[in-house]
């Protein structure tokens, strides 16, 4: 797997051991070989965040996890399962950029009850999902994107996120 890792904000130690986990883990889950598939991920504060996401979003506030798709892969109807990306001429699978913010992911983290990797993990494979054409904008989708979230997280062991 090509996984490209900056950090922006030296708090985030364990990024790439968490990314490249739950990287494996997302593809695995759909049959993707993780060989062909390049993603970058982000690991910044939350004021570079909060401008990524007025930039692409037009909401100056920060957020947990932004992503931006190589390619738009929406399902045909609603609810359905996005198809999968295609190898492009070189034989490779560019799946886009996930930025995600330390001060937003601890700050849920401990509102939660939750573990710092644990919650980053999810939201990495969350942002992998989109970049993979999932969404969560309506109902159905959203139901077919936690379910697939909560299945791969299962089977690295990690809760179900939505349970309160």
């Amino acid at each position: 797997m090509n996984l490209e890792i900056s950090i922006e904000d030296t708090r985030w130690q364990r990024l790439e051991a968490l990314s490249r986990r739950a990287v494996s883990a997302t593809l695995a889950h759909l049959g993707l070989d993780a060989d062909l598939c390049e993603v970058s991920i982000l690991g910044c504060d939350d004021a570079r965040i909060a401008g990524l996401n007025a930039e692409f979003r037009g909401k100056p506030a920060p957020t947990n996890v932004l992503s931006w798709p190589a390619e738009e892969l929406a399902p045909e109807s609603p609810g359905a399962t996005p198809p999968l990306p295609e190898p492009d001429f070189t034989g490779e699978i560019a799946l886009g950029d996930i930025a995600i913010s330390f001060d937003t992911c601890r700050r849920e983290a401990e509102e939660a009850g939750k573990s710092m990797d644990d919650h980053v993990t999810h939201l990495i494979v969350h942002g992998m999902l989109h970049l993979l054409g999932y969404d969560h904008v309506r109902d159905q989708d959203a139901t077919v994107m936690e379910r697939c979230e909560i299945e791969i997280l299962g089977k690295m062991g990690i809760g179900n996120p939505y349970n309160a």
